[in-house]
């Protein structure tokens, strides 16, 4: 397997070069995309291109949205024979010291998403806490599980492959703050595995957002909206794969057999792995 990692980088160059340092600790090639920054930005990843050998950027002509930006960096990754890529935020908010675990997982489950969900410092926002249990409560519901525990973070790594297919079929995703939650979704509709992994998310007082609330918001339920009625074509496909899986399940634990990253969901039923 040939990993890498994931930056799409929008108003956070400045912080750009923190995340990286703690990224070529693991000697894999780090793919930063440049989400069509203004020319400060554009400076901060210059001077991180050239002083990295390890970093490669994709550049885009004007902002798409964080979707836009993480399909071109996957594309990337494919051109470059990545397996799997490890998608991290720019902004620095995510401990990059849970890289480690998170590429043992993916090493032992090398067919699955290995999904970030969130333990936040005494500084998060209460209303993004509050708002983001609304959320992966619909999640649960457009995929009849509860596998996925947070659907709306940037930290996770990606089998390139499925990703890439998905791109290729022309899949409807939104390009801004409903991707993650988008992606995630379809690949859990098209049967990849989804193991979700605690790691700690910070909120500096100083910190730059690119939410948008109406915008973004706006996007998030036209998501929500379009993931519904995507269950609704796939739901006897899903109840169909869910009852395969549970005879699957029901056999291997007769013969005492359990992987780690069903150990890792093991707080999920078996009937709620799809």
């Amino acid at each position: 397997m040939k990993y890498g990692f994931v930056v799409p980088v929008y108003n956070h160059g400045s912080t750009l070069e923190g995340v990286v340092q703690k990224l070529i600790a693991h000697n894999f090639p780090v793919i930063v995309v440049d989400d069509g920054n203004d020319a400060e930005n554009k400076a901060f990843i210059s001077a991180v291109e050239k002083k990295y050998p390890l970093v490669t950027v994709v550049t885009r002509a004007k902002n798409g949205g964080k979707g836009k930006a993480m399909s071109d960096g996957v594309r990337k990754a494919h051109e470059m024979g990545l397996t799997h890529i490890l998608q991290i935020d720019s902004d620095g908010q995510h401990d990059a010291g849970r890289v480690a675990r998170f590429l043992e997982l993916s090493e032992k489950n090398p067919e699955a998403v290995i999904c970030g969900y969130p333990e936040y410092d005494v500084e998060a926002p209460k209303s993004r806490v509050r708002g983001r249990k609304i959320a992966n409560g619909w999640v649960h519901l457009v995929t009849l599980s509860h596998q996925i525990k947070d659907a709306m973070i940037g930290f996770r790594i990606y089998p390139v492959e499925p990703y890439f297919k998905l791109l290729n079929s022309h899949a409807i995703l939104d390009s801004r703050m409903g991707f993650d939650i988008d992606i995630l979704v379809h690949l859990s509709w098209k049967g990849v595995p989804i193991i979700s992994e605690s790691v700690k998310v910070s909120y500096p007082e100083d910190g730059i957002s690119n939410f948008r609330m109406f915008r973004d918001n706006v996007h998030i339920s036209l998501t929500y909206t379009r993931l519904c009625l995507g269950l609704l074509v796939r739901f006897p496909l899903i109840l169909a794969r869910k009852a395969r899986r549970k005879g699957s399940l029901s056999v291997n634990e007769g013969s005492g057999v359990q992987s780690e990253g069903a150990q890792t969901a093991g707080s999920e039923s078996a009937g709620a792995r799809s």
